[in-house]
């Protein structure tokens, strides 16, 4: 049995929108053929180079094969990426000429929105695709950075949610009412569930689903470290 089949059974249900978490950390919207993505920080290697922190420079190589594997799996017509795509507005003029070709190839043959993040409020045209502050879908509206109150439907990342359970693990959460999706990238850090800025968006109960090897594993919150 491959990944796609173990997963399409772990639907997460959002303002009563069914969507499928990926283990890559990827989400699929089926009603649009949607694959969703979340903070990417490509290039982060090169700009903390930049600024004489050196990071071994392989980071955009593997959080595009990641996603270039969760694309084979399903195969979207779109992909929409929520913000911090890059780590800087700068990155696209850094890539190298393989991770420039791998990106667009990945491109080729479907759309594709970033969303802007405050890490790259303003993409060059080099980075291909097209531009949002948002993205909605029926019931559903996807951003970078998660509303102040409560927002029924919201989909959004920036906060790099990990919960601890058997070390520390990337994690999607919701309450059913609004969604913080985990951070794709490689060299992304992560936010405890409990941290004030995450558990503060949920007034219900909070499940964590928990990326693992070749599934998502559905975990309540408070049973988290």
């Amino acid at each position: 049995m491959n990944i796609a089949t173990r997963v399409r059974d772990s639907a997460i249900e959002v303002a009563g929108a069914a969507l499928t978490p990926d283990p890559s950390g990827a989400l699929y919207a089926p009603d649009a053929r949607a694959l969703i993505v979340a903070d990417l920080h490509l290039e982060k290697g090169s700009a903390f180079a930049r600024r004489g922190q050196l990071l071994p420079p392989y980071d955009t190589a593997a959080t595009l094969a990641r996603l270039a594997q969760a694309i084979a799996r399903w195969s979207p017509g779109l992909v929409v990426a929520l913000g911090d795509s890059f780590h800087d507005s700068a990155g696209p003029d850094r890539l190298g000429a393989e991770d420039f070709s791998a990106l667009a190839a990945l491109q080729r043959g479907r759309e594709w929105l970033w969303i802007a993040g405050n890490h790259d409020p303003d993409l060059p045209a080099r980075a291909g695709g097209d531009r949002a502050a948002e993205w909605r879908l029926g019931p559903l509206a996807f951003r970078h950075e998660p509303a102040r109150g409560r927002a029924t439907g919201e989909i959004a990342g920036h906060l790099h949610p990990v919960a601890l359970v058997g070390g520390r693990r990337r994690a999607f959460v919701t309450d059913g009412h609004r969604l913080v999706m985990p951070a794709f990238g490689a060299y992304a850090g992560g936010l405890s569930l409990h941290h004030p800025a995450l558990a503060g968006l949920f007034s219900g109960r909070r499940i964590a689903h928990v990326l693992g090897h070749d599934r998502v594993y559905a975990v309540c919150a408070s049973r988290c470290g």
